[in-house]
């Protein structure tokens, strides 16, 4: 083999290396992204069960009726 042909080989090699380690680190990246949002969807699907079930025993308890006419500017007389 000739040096000239052995030297383009070994830049076009490194070439795709560096290519391939962008490609890697993006793809690192992206999925760190990816993991972290679906752990946040499980905490806010956590939370919203959560409050849910706090509006739901609200709206079970019984509120005793409280006359609200007396004392209004508009009294029947």
């Amino acid at each position: 083999m000739n040096v000239e042909t052995l030297a383009s080989s070994l830049s076009a090699t490194l070439a795709q290396v560096g290519i391939i380690t962008m490609l890697v680190v993006t793809s690192i990246f992206f999925l760190i992204l990816l993991v972290l949002g679906v752990l946040k969807s499980y905490k806010l699907k956590e939370e919203n069960d959560k409050l849910s079930q706090n509006s739901t025993t609200i709206h079970t308890k019984k509120k005793q009726y409280q006359d609200f006419r007396n004392g209004h500017l508009y009294d029947s007389k």
